[in-house]
């Protein structure tokens, strides 16, 4: 067998082991899985997120980027919200994480009323996943079933978090072999990147655009629209050692508080955020899937309900796996 058919039955094999692990995931986990040890579980977190976005709009984007997050690092197991340990640093505090990350608060909320009234029985894991659900439903009127039955890991570790999340500046291949590794089609990828609807971005992650892109041919990436680029520099000073902060902007200036195909659109303009956003734009297959996605919302919006219960059960701890921690941040001691 020549090395190229070897290498494609090696592929094969490789994708056949992903999407089978993927599919039995989604088999062990249940829609309604508590009904009867806490029926009101999911209510109470979805008044939760409610009372939350009412105080501040902005919140859904980081709950559902806190659950793509936690899922792919070590799987769906809430990871994410588990505090450092002495010498050991957690998720939280990776660099993409702190300090940009927000919605722990939430979280911590619901597992209280939770505790109070089912102690010991809804998993942080099944919350952040509920909260995902529910953030998309308050700012995008999308929703969806969310099978249950996650339970929580006990393990937390930053360096695994820039080892699994794709970085702001990947290209379209870089993604769709990022998302393979996870299970997910390329399909699926774009209709997640949907997120980038709301929620907002530091300039560190997207300056390189502005004022760096390319030393001898570019000084800004010439993907951008020159007006939006114009505008975000009034946001985004030039990077210096000088800079105390580090700005943010919206990640979609047309609509940045409703889940939506805006950012479809926007893409179409030339006028997304990050590189990672903007690539798919220069691959002709995922740019077929931005041109429908931008032209049908609503189909969209299906497929997002679809593709956040795919990644919901990526890598998750079920039955006896793991435990169902008292607080969220903490693992059980015994």
């Amino acid at each position: 067998m020549g090395s190229n058919s070897a290498q494609m039955v090696l592929k094969a094999c490789f994708l056949f082991a992903v999407f089978a692990t993927l599919s039995t995931s989604l088999a062990t986990l249940q829609v309604g899985f508590y009904q009867h040890t806490c029926p009101q579980a999911e209510a109470i977190v979805r008044r939760t997120v409610a009372k939350a976005f009412s105080r501040d709009h902005g919140v859904t984007g980081g709950l559902i980027r806190m659950h793509f997050h936690d899922c792919f690092v070590r799987g769906c197991d809430a990871s994410i919200l588990l505090d450092s340990l002495p010498g050991i640093d957690s998720e939280k505090m990776s660099p993409v994480n702190n300090p940009s990350l927000r919605g722990y608060e939430v979280i911590d909320e619901a597992k209280s009323t939770l505790e109070h009234h089912c102690p010991q029985t809804v998993s942080c894991a099944d919350i952040i996943a509920f909260a995902a659900r529910d953030s998309a439903f308050v700012s995008g009127g999308i929703d969806y079933q969310v099978p249950s039955g996650r339970r929580d890991g006990r393990v937390s570790l930053a360096p695994e978090v820039l080892e699994n999340l794709p970085p702001p500046t990947f290209n379209a291949d870089q993604l769709k072999a990022r998302f393979l590794e996870k299970g997910l089609s390329a399909e699926e990828m774009v209709t997640l990147s949907g997120a980038h609807s709301i929620g907002v971005s530091h300039c560190s992650s997207f300056n390189t655009r502005l004022y760096n892109f390319h030393n001898v041919t570019h000084a800004q990436d010439p993907s951008m629209d020159p007006s939006f680029a114009a505008y975000l520099k009034t946001r985004c000073p030039p990077p210096s050692m000088d800079n105390r902060v580090d700005p943010i902007a919206p990640l979609d200036f047309s609509t940045p508080n409703r889940l939506d195909n805006e950012y479809y659109k926007n893409l179409k303009r030339n006028r997304g955020l990050l590189t990672s956003d903007q690539t798919l734009m220069s691959d002709r297959s995922t740019a077929n899937m931005v041109n429908n996605n931008a032209r049908h919302g609503s189909y969209w919006a299906a497929k997002f309900g679809e593709a956040m219960v795919r990644m919901g059960s990526i890598d998750v701890l079920t039955g006896s796996q793991g435990e169902i921690r008292k607080r969220c941040g903490v693992v059980n001691y015994y």
